[in-house]
């Protein structure tokens, strides 16, 4: 099963309402689909959006990443031989998380594909069903408590709260005013995005210990390069602290799980650079007794069935991030998975178990064995 053809294609979906966090305010969901075509006539699907602010990529960025220096070096190479094709893949550029995603993502739908079974399945088949968070975008504390209030109505019980943006008081203001709007038989999650230092990130949570609160877990509370902060910060709280934006691949992994700078880490497939790297994060996390959650971008229903199927598939993955398909006002989507509530229902299909509507789909172009589609 030799590799033919890699196209790639754009997609931008409108959000129901922005999405505001420490870093960044986002109105569209823009991606670029990658469509890996195999000699045999099977495809596979993956995704790629861009996030200037945590992995650098761009959409410009991706295009070329994938079609000037992947796609050459994968096409005619045959999927079965995984090692050697992802050991390609990560090696023909640095960084490029998001791409690599993409592309790794689309190898793994038609590896399903192969082996007839559900990707999640073919990774290890520990569940078939997930319970994803809700996110409270950060605004005024009144707005963030009615968001939170719709947010439990709708069927979510545990929410996550962004938080970062102006001063400790008004975070704490902000959480306190969707504590007392939701109750306390809902789960508040915090994110801080990067956006407390080492002592603020402590003064503010404790200020929310002392007030009963109930936060689970502040995830990613100081800026991603100071691990001696984030350590700082896990060893003077409580409460659970989680390490996002520091941890990108296994190395990063290994440095904060060797110094034990976090109780918790969460795995993105666009930071990892996909599948095949997000397992062996999870692994280094398994061995040193850390429980990971598996989060997401501001990504479409086709990214984030890529990392439903990663999650559902290991044990030691505990929380789930998947509400980005439910901000969106549309879905290029067909197939994938399904949402009740907060349940997340992984396809029975073999892959991914997606289809595309390909009328979303703009500047078809493909690297390959097939004339360029404009």
């Amino acid at each position: 099963m030799k590799i033919q053809s890699i196209e790639l294609a754009t997609v931008a979906v409108p959000l129901r309402k922005p999405f505001k966090t420490a870093l960044r305010t986002v109105h569209t969901a823009y991606s670029t689909y990658v469509k890996v075509t195999t000699e045999d006539g099977k495809s596979g699907w993956g995704e790629a959006p861009p996030t200037h602010v945590i992995t650098g990529d761009s959409m410009a960025s991706i295009a070329y990443a994938i079609e000037e220096v992947m796609a050459p070096k994968l096409i005619g190479m045959d999927i079965r031989n995984r090692s050697e094709l992802f050991a390609v893949l990560h090696k023909t550029i640095m960084r490029n998380t998001s791409a690599k995603a993409a592309v790794d993502m689309a190898i793994h739908d038609l590896l399903g594909q192969l082996a007839e079974l559900p990707l999640y399945q073919f990774l290890g088949g520990d569940k078939n069903k997930l319970d994803s968070n809700f996110t409270v975008s950060v605004n005024d504390p009144q707005e963030m408590a009615d968001d939170a209030f719709q947010y439990t109505e709708d069927g979510f019980t545990t929410l996550k709260v962004k938080v970062g943006i102006g001063s400790s008081e008004l975070d704490i203001e902000r959480v306190k005013a969707i504590r007392n709007r939701v109750g306390h038989t809902v789960k508040i999650r915090l994110d801080a995005n990067q956006g407390w230092h080492p002592k603020e990130a402590i003064r503010t949570i404790a200020a929310m210990e002392d007030a009963g609160l109930e936060i689970e877990l502040v995830e990613q509370p100081v800026h991603a390069e100071d691990i001696d902060g984030l350590l700082y910060v896990t060893q003077n709280t409580l409460t659970p602290i989680m390490a996002d934006e520091s941890v990108f691949s296994p190395r990063d992994a290994l440095r904060v799980l060797q110094c034990r700078a976090a109780d918790l880490i969460n795995i993105k497939l666009m930071k990892s650079g996909g599948i095949h790297e997000a397992l062996k994060i999870n692994a280094l996390a398994e061995s040193y007794g850390v429980q990971c959650m598996t989060g997401s971008m501001i990504e479409t229903k086709l990214g984030i069935t890529a990392a439903a199927h990663f999650a559902a598939s290991q044990p030691n993955i505990t929380r789930c991030d998947f509400d980005a398909p439910l901000m969106l006002n549309g879905d290029p989507v067909i197939g994938g998975v399904t949402y009740s509530r907060q349940t997340v229902q992984l396809p029975d299909m073999a892959g991914l178990g997606v289809q595309i509507d390909t009328s979303w789909l703009t500047h078809l172009r493909t690297s390959g064995n097939e004339e360029e589609q404009r």
